[in-house]
């Protein structure tokens, strides 16, 4: 066989699909943040960053760098490895009572990324749950999509935010079957936010447990930082949230929050969990004095906010045709995958500004677009700056400036039927 061949048309396939992701090199500068480095055929030149998932900046904090820095110096770098094998480490314990206080549950579980935090939780729940049926969003991430097929559980597909659809499937169900109501609070593609009361209300009336994914919301919304939920006064009402420490708080990891009974079976059951090496000390404590910090200070929370609307305001009142939404998130509309590359390439040759594209399968195709997020240290420069490429970019391409409706109502493919990553479930039948 071959076995060269087989990796060169496989890169070929993706190439050819306008797949091929390249991957920009960049230096962020934490003295300067947003501006970076972007290395590339021997040269370096100033970028500014327009897509970082660290929302708030905190990655690049006095406080996180100095716990980072100083738990080092203490205990080095390194975690030892697995908790099961070298103990859990004391920055470990002190930010899983800060991130179960955060959220108001008895107990936390912290993983070494937001995408093994789903992928371990969801299976192990619902494999432990007796004829566990799981309904899951149609828009689901990946990681949460990877769950769902790692459990040996049944599984339904909603429509996006359907809660008349969710209910169908629950009724059919019956109250007497276990049922996990799998979903997010704000999908990071679009920026829309899930119903989570109106599912709450329907869990309980189904006797279903819920799990809600917070990653692209915690840290950045609430009195305290605790996300959507914390931000609406329901999350008491959901039995697992779900958050990332590698956005809002700027650093890496991913962990569960719940009831005591629920964080210590996953603890004792996932093997996603007991077989991977323990988050090291130093980025504990770093995420540790991120989350502390947001749970008292605004200032990064209202900045942000503020940063956001005035970007979509300037970019809709240039005529760039933005998906409008009720978070921090602007996607700016191309819908078609070549064109989409050619932006983001002269955007960052011609203007020195990143933004990578978002194509097919991480959205659907015919919805590709440039993903947006503000933060707090971009400028009404930065902003004034970012219209005038955009606007060049679109007149170099022959794009279309036309208005685009909002997330709640756009019927793009993605929310008429499964998710592309969704390989092996359908779409329920009502």
């Amino acid at each position: 066989m071959e076995y060269q061949s087989v990796f060169e048309t496989a890169i070929g396939k993706l190439k050819s699909e306008r797949r091929y992701r390249v991957f920009a090199d960049l230096e962020r500068d934490a003295a300067a943040y947003p501006n970076a480095r972007w290395h590339h055929d021997g040269r370096a030149a100033d970028v500014t960053i327009w897509c970082s998932n660290d929302y708030l900046g905190m990655g690049r904090h006095p406080q996180v760098i100095a716990a980072m820095r100083d738990t080092a110096e203490k205990v080095g770098v390194g975690a030892g490895g697995t908790r099961n094998i070298s103990g859990t480490n004391h920055a470990v314990v002190e930010l899983e009572a800060e991130l179960a206080d955060l959220h108001g549950k008895q107990g936390a579980l912290v993983f070494t990324s937001g995408w093994i935090s789903n992928l371990a939780s969801i299976s192990t729940i619902a494999d432990l749950l007796p004829n566990c049926l799981i309904l899951s969003d149609a828009l689901n991430h990946n990681s949460m999509i990877e769950g769902v097929r790692r459990s040996r559980a049944e599984c339904k597909i909603f429509r996006h935010n359907d809660v008349a659809h969710l209910e169908q499937l629950l009724k059919k169900a019956g109250r007497e079957r276990a049922k996990l109501i799998v979903f997010e609070s704000l999908y990071s593609m679009d920026g829309d936010i899930a119903p989570i009361a109106a599912i709450a209300d329907l869990a309980e009336r189904y006797k279903a447990m819920t799990y809600m994914d917070e990653v692209h919301a915690v840290g950045l919304y609430g009195p305290r930082g605790g996300g959507i939920a914390d931000r609406d006064g329901v999350m008491h009402r959901i039995d697992v949230i779900e958050g990332t420490l590698a956005k809002g708080f700027g650093t890496l990891g991913g962990y569960i929050a719940a009831n005591s009974a629920v964080i210590d079976a996953v603890r004792s059951y996932a093997a996603a969990f007991i077989f991977t090496t323990a988050l090291p000390p130093a980025v504990a404590a770093a995420a540790h004095a991120a989350v502390r910090h947001l749970k008292t200070s605004q200032a990064e929370r209202e900045l942000h906010q503020r940063q956001a609307r005035t970007t979509k305001h300037a970019l809709s009142a240039a005529g760039l045709p933005i998906l409008d939404n009720p978070s921090h998130i602007v996607p700016v509309m191309v819908r078609d995958a070549e064109l989409c590359k050619a932006a983001s390439d002269l955007l960052l040759e011609r203007h020195a500004i990143y933004i990578q594209p978002i194509n097919y399968p991480t959205v659907a195709r015919g919805t590709e677009r440039l993903r947006i997020t503000p933060s707090p240290m971009h400028t009404e420069a930065h902003i004034a700056e970012l219209v005038e490429a955009l606007v060049d970019v679109w007149k170099t391409l022959k794009l279309p400036f036309e208005p685009v409706p909002s997330a709640e109502i756009l019927d793009f493919p993605a929310r008429t039927e499964a998710r592309c990553t969704y390989p092996d479930f359908k779409l329920a039948a009502e």
